[in-house]
C-alpha cells in the first residue's frame, strides 16, 4: 500500500485535486456561483410543466405535449457521464462555463419558439447544459473541499435541488397566470441569474489544470448516451405513442440492451474510458450508485405525479398545489443540511441514507393510502416524511463514493453516480407514467360501463386540464376524479419496492472513515 498526496496527482491528472487549501470564505463563494448556477438550471426543468398546456394550445400541437417535458430529461441523462470526463481533459471550470452557456443560449431560443420544433430541439439543448451543471457542482465541490468537511456544503446543494424542483412548478403557474408576463418567461427568467452566476464563477472559481493530450472516448460516448436515449424513448412513449406490444417498443429496448452491451466492450477497451470498469469493481460505487438510481426513481415519481393528486382529486389550483408541496422542500432542505453538518462533525455517514431510504419507503407507502378525502394535514405530513428520508440520502451517497474513490477518478466516479440518479429519475416517470395512464383508462372504462353514465359524443371520455374536468358534469366528475384517486394509489405504491431496494443496497455499503486530508491509498494495479 502506498499514500498518494492528491496534490501530487493533480499534474498527472489535471485538475482532478486542487493545489492549495481554501479558506471557508473562500468555498462559500465558489459555492455561490455554484448553487446559483445549479439552481437556475434545475427550476428551468420543472418551471415548464405547469406552462405546458398553455404552450402546446397556442402552438395547437397537444399530441407532442410529452416531447417538451421528455426532450431536457432524456439529454441531461444521456450526457452526464461525459461532462466528468470533459472536465478531466479540459479543465472544470471551461466545461463548467460551457455547459452554462449552453443553457443560457437555449432558454432564450426556447422563449423565442415560433413552432413546436424550435422549442423542442431548444428543450434537448437546455439537457446537456443541465447535465453538465448538476454533474460538475459535485466535482468542483469534491476539488476543493476535504471528505471530512464535504458533508456541510453538500447539504446545500441538496437543498437547491430540492427547492428548485419543488418551486419550478409554482413560479411556472405565477408566470403563465400573469398576464404581462406568459409562457416565454418561463425560460427567460433564468437568463440573468445564470449570467451572475457565470461572472461569480469567473471571478473565484481557480482551480489548477494542466492541459495534456485530449482522448475523448468516443465509442464509448456513443454507446452509453445511445443506450440510455433509446431506453428513455421506449419508457417514456411507451403505451401512449405506441403500444408495448409493438415494433417499436421491442426495437427500442433491442437497441438499448445492445448499446449498453457495448459499452461495456467499448469501456474495456478505451485508453481513456468515460466510466472505467474499474469503478464497479469499487463496492462502494456499486451499491451507491444502485440506492442513488433507487432514490431517483422514488423521488421524480413522487415529485412530478404528486400535482396531479393535488389539482385532479383535491381539486387544488396549480399555484396552491405548489404551497402544498412546501412541506416537502422545508423538510428536505432542513434534513439535508443538518445532516451535511453532523456528518462534517462526526465523520460518521451510513445512518443517514439508510434512515432515509427507510422514511423515503415509509412516506411513498403512507402516499398509496390517500384518497379523496385526506385532510391537507395528513398530506402534509406525508410528503415532509418523504422529504426528510430524501434530504438524508442524495447528497451523502455522493459523498460516500466519492470518499471511497481515487483523486484521479473523483470527476468520473461524481458524474456516475448522478448519472445513476438522473436514470433513475428518467426511468421512474417513465414507468410510474405508464402506470397511471393504464390504471385511469382502465378504470374509467370499468367505471363508465358499470354505472351506465351518458358519455360524450364519440364514445370516449377526453380527459383535458384539471380546470376543464372540475367542470365535468357530476357524475362523469366523480368517475374521473375516482379513477384518479385509485391510479395514484397504484403509482406511489409502485415507487415503494424501489424504496425498500434502495435501504437494503445501502445497509451492505460499508462506512469507510472520511478523509480528513486529500489523501487516498493506491493499490498496486
Amino acid at each position: 500500500m502506498v499514500v498518494v498526496q492528491g496534490d501530487a496527482l493533480a499534474g498527472a491528472h489535471g485538475d482532478s485535486g486542487a493545489r492549495r487549501t481554501y479558506a471557508h470564505r473562500e468555498i462559500m463563494e465558489i459555492m455561490s456561483g455554484l448553487m446559483l448556477a445549479l439552481l437556475t438550471s434545475m427550476i428551468s426543468t420543472s418551471v415548464v410543466a405547469t406552462a405546458l398546456p398553455t404552450i402546446v394550445g397556442e402552438f395547437g400541437a397537444q399530441d407532442q405535449l410529452s416531447w417538451v417535458a421528455s426532450a431536457t430529461l432524456l439529454t441531461m441523462t444521456a450526457s452526464t457521464p461525459l461532462w466528468g470526463k470533459l472536465s478531466d481533459l479540459f479543465g472544470r471550470k471551461r466545461m463548467f462555463q460551457l455547459a452554462l452557456g449552453l443553457f443560457v443560449a437555449a432558454s432564450m431560443i426556447a422563449g423565442l419558439s415560433q413552432n413546436m420544433g424550435t422549442l423542442i430541439a431548444a428543450r434537448a439543448v437546455q439537457g446537456l447544459g443541465t447535465g453538465g451543471l448538476a454533474a460538475l457542482t459535485q466535482v468542483i465541490l469534491g476539488d476543493v473541499v476535504e471528505p471530512r468537511e464535504r458533508g456541510r456544503y453538500s447539504g446545500y446543494i441538496g437543498a437547491v435541488f430540492g427547492v428548485s424542483t419543488v418551486g419550478g412548478p409554482l413560479l411556472g403557474g405565477f408566470l403563465v397566470d400573469t398576464s404581462w408576463l406568459g409562457w416565454r418567461w418561463c425560460f427567460y427568467v433564468c437568463v440573468p441569474l445564470a449570467i451572475v452566476a457565470f461572472a461569480v464563477i469567473q471571478r473565484v472559481l481557480r482551480l489548477d489544470h494542466e492541459a495534456r493530450e485530449a482522448r475523448i472516448d468516443w465509442w464509448g460516448a456513443f454507446t452509453l448516451t445511445g443506450g440510455a436515449s433509446a431506453l428513455m424513448l421506449m419508457l417514456s412513449f411507451g403505451g401512449h405513442e405506441f403500444e408495448w406490444n409493438s415494433p417499436w417498443a421491442y426495437g427500442l429496448g433491442a437497441a438499448a440492451a445492445i448499446l449498453f452491451g457495448l459499452s461495456v466492450v467499448a469501456e474495456r477497451r478505451a485508453a481513456d474510458p468515460i466510466l472505467p470498469p474499474r469503478l464497479f469493481r469499487d463496492r462502494t460505487f456499486v451499491l451507491a450508485g444502485t440506492a442513488s438510481l433507487l432514490v431517483g426513481l422514488s423521488m421524480f415519481g413522487v415529485m412530478v405525479y404528486l400535482p396531479q393528486y393535488l389539482q385532479i382529486v383535491k381539486g387544488m389550483s396549480p399555484t396552491m398545489s405548489g404551497i402544498m408541496t412546501t412541506p416537502l422542500v422545508v423538510s428536505l432542505l432542513v434534513s439535508s443540511i443538518a445532516s451535511g453538518r453532523v456528518v462534517t462533525r462526526t465523520g460518521r455517514w451510513k445512518v443517514f441514507p439508510a434512515a432515509g431510504l427507510l422514511l423515503v419507503a415509509i412516506g411513498t407507502a403512507l402516499l398509496s393510502l390517500l384518497h379523496t378525502d385526506s385532510s391537507r394535514l395528513v398530506i402534509g405530513a406525508d410528503i415532509a416524511i418523504l422529504g426528510v428520508g430524501l434530504g438524508l440520502s442524495m447528497q451523502v451517497l455522493i459523498l460516500a463514493a466519492q470518499n471511497a474513490s481515487h483523486p484521479r477518478d473523483m470527476a468520473v466516479t461524481t458524474s456516475g453516480i448522478s448519472f445513476f440518479r438522473n436514470l433513475g429519475g428518467s426511468v421512474g416517470v417513465a414507468a410510474l407514467g405508464a402506470v397511471l395512464t393504464n390504471r385511469v383508462r382502465d378504470e374509467i372504462t370499468g367505471m363508465l360501463a358499470a354505472s351506465r353514465v351518458p358519455v360524450p359524443p364519440g364514445g370516449g371520455l377526453t380527459l383535458g386540464t384539471p380546470e376543464a374536468i372540475g367542470h365535468l358534469p357530476p357524475a362523469l366528475q366523480h368517475i374521473v376524479v375516482e379513477a384518479f384517486t385509485r391510479a395514484m394509489q397504484s403509482v406511489f405504491l409502485a415507487g415503494l419496492p424501489a424504496a425498500v431496494l434502495g435501504f437494503l443496497a445501502v445497509l451492505f455499503l460499508r462506512e469507510l472513515p472520511l478523509r480528513s486530508a486529500r489523501t487516498v491509498e493506491a493499490k498496486p494495479e
